[in-house]
């Protein structure tokens, strides 16, 4: 027997959850880390790899790539503790959520807040397209024959993680966590028994023995300023997913502030030490990574397999820990993404649709949403990393800067006791983060950086021209001093195809309503037609007046149409109703019946002073 929709629902989703349940699907730290922090711990196992390719693959300086991946290291994890330091305060001031928008909002005004909107909403959709490219990726390396199929798994994959929000942000953190702690185990084991191979048991540099492998180590050019500050913009990917924790401070445990507070500073910690880590160790161990994708292995797993001694057990262990958070990364964005939208659509910036709360208190239309936003990416992008990369940092950094430079508008503005030094760090943040966001448009624009820089400007025109329908129909309906609604004259039309049993009972539902006027309207193609329908209406004893349209061409809607707007004309106060008896069978075989009902609703809905009821005939 074949499942109802809503019990197809019920069985993918689950059953709805009450609104005063709210509380009780609040997040604890442990669970808040995996769902928060997923996507910026994650970026650690590809962030490295980018810096690697602009070395090796663009400027092409060989062996003294791996001299500058410590220092690029180094300048990342310092600016990492900037914007923690900077959204540390966010958390405390706006415990309410919203992050970068709301801050921007409240201190730089409305066209700052719709840049910060539009940056971050753009960052969470590229935080799903680029991890779960990158997790396939890892899957990838460990089983190269599944390379022809990497663009539907990443759809598919994308699929499951959208389903597995829909049931609920607390079921799908709980859900998650398990691949999120075995990441980070498995990454500081892959980091310390590498470094102690290195320097206590003189573990040597990967053997490269292809040609690409090494055209790239005999690269023999100059490190320039353009292509340092390339990898550094490479490498600053590894904030992504830093504001997400203060994006989403309601859905911690109470205090709320306080369980933000501290799992932002577990994130900042477990980041910043593993992305230095990874970094020494691909120093002494030199994996390689070129631009075009020649090299299929991911320099995560070609470090794996030169410190665990070949593709073993932990190899694989890493491997499929690296695939399950890169995945589940996604989840930090399916976090935030609905509600952010969520509040954007509240002050009226996007569709109200986005505000609404689904059966498991999730925003579920901005959970779809971007799914399908994301998914689109993969498949235009063919869900390559590299490739989606350049488009990355642009929203991540914008963000960052507005919400700091308004932190540091805030403290100006309010003076609270110790502001001097908040007020200097956000300063230092907002200028650092400015300078940042620059570099990445400016290295990267050719790369694909334009293309966000394009987007969220057109983003911006959207919030405003949907900010404008929604206060026109609020000024529309603005109940003005001493209005009263006016009387009308009521014209009801009874839209009779045949005469049958559902027509009979639209008639008398029509008699019920008193109007001041009554008619049943047919419009038939023939003169035995009209004489069939004339008889049939007098065999029934129908008192109410019949007009039938003579329209040899069969056109319904038209003629329908063409005859209210008549019967309007003839008294200028009208407001007329038109009742149209529907048969309702099942979905199989709904399609079996004519659908100019649907035709003629279609252009009733915009006729201004005209009701449409339908009346449903269900036939069992």
């Amino acid at each position: 027997m074949a499942l109802s929709p809503s019990a197809l629902k019920r069985f993918l989703i689950g059953k709805p959850i009450a609104s005063s349940q709210d509380q009780h699907h609040r997040l604890s730290k442990k669970i808040a880390l995996p769902v928060f922090a997923s996507d910026a711990i994650s970026s650690t196992a590809y962030a490295t790899e980018e810096i690697l390719i602009v070395f090796l693959s663009l400027a092409a300086v060989g062996l003294s790539a791996f001299d500058n991946l410590v220092p690029i290291s180094i300048l990342v994890i310092f600016l990492l503790i900037i914007v923690v330091s900077s959204y540390r305060q966010t958390i405390y001031a706006y415990p309410n959520g919203g992050g970068s928008y709301i801050v921007a909002r409240e201190n730089l005004g409305k066209h700052p807040s719709l840049v910060a909107g539009a940056s971050m909403l753009v960052d969470y959709i590229l935080t799903v397209a680029v991890s779960v490219s990158a997790g396939v990726a890892a899957i990838i390396s460990a089983f190269s024959n599944l390379a022809p199929h990497r663009v539907t798994l990443c759809v598919g994959f994308i699929a499951i993680v959208t389903l597995a929000n829909l049931r609920g942000l607390k079921e799908s953190g709980a859900l998650f966590a398990p691949p999120t702690y075995l990441y980070i185990v498995s990454l500081a084991s892959l980091i310390i028994v590498g470094l102690y191979k290195v320097y206590f048991k003189d573990l040597g540099p990967i053997d490269h023995s292809g040609e690409v492998a090494q055209e790239l180590l005999s690269g023999q050019k100059t490190l320039t300023i353009f292509f340092f500050l390339k990898a550094f913009s490479s490498g600053a990917v590894a904030l992504t997913g830093i504001e997400a924790v203060a994006d989403g401070v309601p859905a911690f445990e109470k205090p709320e502030a306080k369980n933000a507070s501290k799992t932002l500073m577990w994130m900042a910690v477990v980041l910043g030490t593993s992305f230095l880590g990874l970094s020494v160790l691909a120093q002494k161990l030199q994996p390689l990574k070129d631009h075009e994708g020649n090299i299929k292995v991911t320099v995560l797993a070609q470090m794996a397999e030169q410190v665990y001694g070949g593709r073993n057990i932990f190899f694989y262990i890493t491997q499929f820990a690296t695939f399950g958070i890169l995945i589940l990364a996604a989840n930090t964005a399916y976090a935030d993404f609905p509600r952010l939208s969520s509040i954007i659509a509240k002050d009226n910036y996007l569709p109200r649709q986005l505000a609404n709360r689904g059966d498991r208190l999730v925003f579920s239309n901005g959970v779809i949403f971007l799914g399908i936003a994301a998914s689109g990416l993969v498949i235009a992008f063919g869900g390559l990393v590299n490739a989606l990369i350049p488009l990355y940092a642009v929203g991540v950094f914008t963000g960052f800067t507005l919400s700091q430079f308004g932190m540091l508008v805030r403290h100006r503005k309010l003076k609270e006791p110790g502001w001097q030094i908040r007020a200097f760090f956000s300063g230092v943040g907002s200028i650092t983060t400015l300078f940042v966001a620059g570099i990445v448009v400016f290295v990267k624009f050719a790369d694909g950086a334009w293309i966000p820089a394009v987007i969220i400007p057109s983003m911006m025109l959207i919030f405003v021209t949907i900010n404008r329908h929604y206060v026109r129909v609020r000024s529309f309906l603005k109940i003005e001093e001493g209005y009263v609604a006016p009387r009308h004259t009521h014209l009801v039309v009874v839209l009779v195809g045949s005469v049958n049993k559902g027509v009979l009972q639209a008639v008398k539902y029509a008699e019920s309503l008193r109007p001041d006027r009554l008619l049943a309207l047919s419009v038939v193609g023939s003169p035995e037609a009209r004489a069939k329908l004339d008889a049939d209406w007098a065999k029934h004893n129908m008192t109410v007046d019949l007009e039938m349209i003579n329209d040899e061409f069969r056109d319904i809607t038209d003629s329908v149409m063409t005859r209210i707007n008549q019967l309007d004309d003839e008294a200028s106060d009208d407001i007329i109703t038109v009742i149209i008896p529907e048969f309702v069978t099942s979905l199989r075989s709904q399609w079996l019946h004519n659908q100019s009902a649907l035709s003629i609703k279609a252009r009733l809905l915009y006729r201004p002073n005209t009701v449409v009821t339908s009346v449903p005939i269900v036939i069992k």
